[in-house]
Order: C-alpha cells, then structure tokens, then sequence
C-alpha cells in the first residue's frame, strides 16, 4: 500500500503543450527526421521569400495578397514546429504569432487582446475551481462508489467508463483528468494481481475514455474553446457550455461505452468477462486515503460544482457569462472559512502554458480569416463537393492528424480555420462541421506519444500497463469506428439537438 500512495504523490500533471519527455518507451516514428525537418523550412523560407517579392499588395476575389501569403508561410513553419515532438507547442505559436505581428500581417492589439478574452478567463477559473473540488477527494469517493457495484468485469469497466466521462466536469484538461484517475487504476491493479488480461485492459480503458469523454463539455479540452473562439471570431457565433453539453455529452457516452466494448473484446478473453467479480470499497477507500464518512468539504464542493455546471447551462435564461459564473465559483472554493483550498495554492495549478498557448493560436486563426488565406487554402485543399463528401474528408483528416500535430488544441488551430470557409464553399453549416472535427480529433490512440493521457500511462513502473502494440491494435477499430460514430451523430443525432448540418444563413 505505502507504494501505491508514493506513486499518487509523485504524480505530475503534464499538459497538452508540453513535449513528451522520454522515457525509454518505442521511439516516436517522427524521431530523427531534423534534417528533412531543416530542408522543408529552408525551401519554405527561399520560396516564401521569392513569392512575397512578387505578390501584388493587394489581390483580386479569390486570390492572394502579400499579407495572405505571409499569413500561409508562418502558419505552414508553425505546423511544422508543432509535429516535432521536442519543441515546446506554446514557444511555436508565440513565435508565430510574434513573427506576423513584425511581418504587419498581424495587429498587435489582436496578439494581447486575446489573453483577456472571455474563453480565456473561463478557463483559469475552471481550473481554480477543479482544484478545489480535487482537493475535498470527491472525484475518488464518486470514482469508489461505481467501482464497489461492479460483478463482473465487463460492469467494471462499463462503471469505469461511465465515472470518467463524469470527471470532464471536474477537470478542464485531459492531462489533469488522467494525473486525477492514475491512482484508481494502480489501486486497481493492485487489487488484481490474478488477473493480468484485465489489468492490462484497465490501463488501455483509462487513457482512452479521458480522450473520447473529453467532448462532453465546452472546458473538457483547451481544443473547445479555441473552436468556439474560432467560429465567434469567423461567424460571430461561438458555442455556449449548454450548447456544447447538449451535443458533446451524448457524443461522449456513446463513444466511450463503444471503446469500452472494444478494449473488452480485443484485451479479455470470454471467461474474463463473464467471471464473477468483486472490488473492495474498504480496501481502496483505504489506499486513496478516502474518508469512510462524507465530509462537509465534499458536500459544499458538490453543491458548488453543480450551481455552476446549471448556471453555465442556463445562460439564456440569465445572461450572466460562463466566465463570470466561473469565476464567482473560483472565488467561493478558495474563500477563508467556506473554501476548500487557498487560492495560492490553486493558482499555482494553472497551466498557464497552455493558456498562452490558446492566446497565440486564437490570434493565428484571426490572422488566417481576414487575410483570406483560410479561404484560399480551403478551396485549393477541401475540393468541393457534396455534404457528404466534405463531411467525411473534415472527420477523416481530423481523427488522422493526431500523427502529425500532437497536441489537441494545435490540431484545432490548424483545422477549424479552414473548415469554417469550406463549409461556407458547399452550403453547410460551419459551426455543425467545426463540431464534428473536433469531437472527430478526440482520436489520439494510435502511439504512446500522439496524447499526454496515452503516454502517461504507457509509462508506469508500479503496474503493468500496455505496448505500443496493444495501441495499434486498439487505433485499427477504433478510428474507424470513431469515425463512423461522428458521422452518424452529425447527419441524425446532432440536428435533432439543434445542429442542422446544412441550412445555416451567414448574415
């Protein structure tokens, strides 16, 4: 037991803009390619070069000008910078962003304005908020309570899956849900040392449901809210948490009970599944130093995140912002006497990182619009077409881009730009695919470096854990499986809730 509370000690939380470090794990294929790294920026660089020297300063419809193509190159070195895994995503995009400020393809004001937006300020309170609620233990004792009702192992991982998909109210990161949840399953495979196919099966379910479950709410992924920020400054129309909720939550049920299914099916034989199971609530409770007994702290964290999560939802009923309501809850959780943790402490947990991260990608996404060099890549790279045609080339290149560009909100800086135009090209709506692509880029399964979750668990020393070959075993049927789900979502499921496919009237 001492080994399992020292491993919930050193548990670290690494964030999505964070190059993995590593660790003596299969090598990322994307290793050793500096050089060919170095040659595609140099010809991108002398042909940037001659191209800007010819390049009218202003262009006809549908054509480029010079701020256009400067727009292209510095997005294109970005892209390039973020698919190498040794450089840090946030230092790229401030130096993309820095570069098109100087290159006058960018206001400044736009740069720093976009720290104090409202998305911004949402998820520093979000997270100020999480710690609070983590600290209680609530999220562990919520987590105890689903497990201690499991009979056999096909109901736990199904009551495992159902828990997790309940942390992305609680956690506005998939990292920090993963460093949240990490004890549960050491504690877990400790608890099954008989039973290696389910413990390995457990820790390919944990990483890969924080991934798909993510989708549930607007703060479950940084990735959202530059959707959102992304289609407020395109269309001036952003998703609300409500909104995000309604559509996202039935999206991230559904496709993690299927991983589930999956993870089942392809790590546990029949008799594994059908064998009779039981957990030890006392004897976990006991090794994640939970409390027998509720406290008050974890009630008025309860109460709390709720308030908040029905606000949130409720906005067009009272016109308060989500970053106002975030913050009011931010203020409760830390105040003397009734909070739960100080507010020091809580801040010190902000990945303040990523939240640069945000800032510079949101400003590349408003330089790419109104240079018009979103709509000329969109016209040039997604060749018209039907709705159907265009629904599935967005999903299929966003569930594939995890390969190239690690991190899940890069991904979204990089693909929602140009899905917002080509929406535009052949009549549907923008908003509608720009969901799709990114509940369809919450596939990020395929090595132990494509997400924070997946490599955080292929690392352990104190349990057994999976290969990178269970990984691509796994990707084989679910991508596809993911893909087809998204599909299936948008054309019957989303429009029914309110997001029609096709039909959107841009004022």
């Amino acid at each position: 037991m001492n080994g399992q509370q020292d491993a919930k000690t050193r548990v670290r939380t690494d964030y999505a803009t964070s190059p993995v470090r590593s660790t003596g794990m299969a090598s990322d294929p994307r290793a050793g390619r500096g050089w060919a790294i170095g040659i595609t920026c140099g010809a991108l660089a002398l042909l940037g070069a001659l191209a800007v020297l010819t390049m009218p300063d202003v262009a006809g419809p549908g054509q480029l000008d010079r701020s256009g193509l400067l727009t292209i190159l510095v997005f294109a070195a970005a892209v390039i910078g973020w698919t190498r895994n040794r450089i840090d995503d946030t230092f790229v995009a401030l130096a993309a962003a820095a570069v098109l400020v100087v290159l006058g393809a960018l206001d400044s004001e736009e740069l720093f304005e976009a720290l104090g937006e409202d998305q911004i300020w949402l998820l520093v309170a979000a997270f100020i908020l999480a710690a609070g609620i983590n600290k209680t233990g609530l999220p562990a004792r919520l987590a105890i309570a689903l497990i201690g009702r499991a009979r056999s192992a096909r109901g736990l991982v199904h009551l495992i899956t159902l828990g997790l998909v309940g942390t992305a109210l609680l956690v506005p990161s998939t990292s920090g849900r993963a460093a949240l949840v990490l004890p549960i399953y050491l504690a877990l495979a400790a608890a099954f040392p008989d039973r290696p196919r389910l413990v390995r099966a457990l820790a390919v379910l944990f990483p890969t449901v924080v991934l798909l479950s993510a989708i549930a709410t607007l703060v479950g992924a940084g990735a959202h809210l530059i959707t959102s920020q992304i289609l407020d400054a395109t269309i001036d129309e952003g998703i609300g948490f409500g909104e995000w909720l309604l559509w996202g939550l039935p999206f991230a049920v559904v496709s993690s009970h299927l991983a589930a299914e999956l993870v089942l099916l392809l790590f546990t034989r029949h008799r594994d599944r059908r064998a009779r199971l039981r957990v030890d609530a006392a004897g976990l409770r006991g090794q994640l130093e939970v409390p027998a007994q509720l406290q008050r702290a974890e009630i008025r964290a309860a109460a709390l995140l709720a308030a908040v999560v029905v606000l949130w939802s409720t906005e067009s009923l009272h016109d308060l912002s989500p970053a106002l309501i975030a913050l009011a809850g931010a203020l409760l959780i830390t105040a003397p006497r009734v909070g739960t943790v100080r507010i020091g402490a809580a801040i010190g947990e902000i990945p303040w990182s990523l939240l640069l991260f945000m800032a510079a990608t949101s400003a590349l996404g408003t330089a790419l619009t109104e240079s018009g060099a979103a709509a000329w890549i969109a016209g040039k790279a997604l060749v018209g077409g039907d709705v159907m045609t265009m629904l599935s080339t967005v999903v299929a290149l966003s569930i594939a881009a995890h390969l190239l560009v690690q991190s899940r909100s890069a991904r979204s800086s990089v693909l929602i730009p140009l899905v917002v135009p080509a929406a535009f090209a052949v009549g549907m709506n923008p908003m509608a695919l720009a969901f799709a692509s990114t509940a369809a880029a919450g596939f990020c399964h395929t090595l132990p470096s494509s997400a924070k979750p997946v490599a955080m668990f292929a690392r352990l020393d104190q349990a057994p854990t999976y290969t990178p070959r269970d990984l691509l075993k796994l990707s084989v049927l679910l991508g596809p499986a993911l893909g087809a789900l998204v599909v299936l979502f948008a054309l019957f499921v989303w429009p029914v809730l309110g997001l029609p496919l096709t039909g959107y009237v841009h004022d």
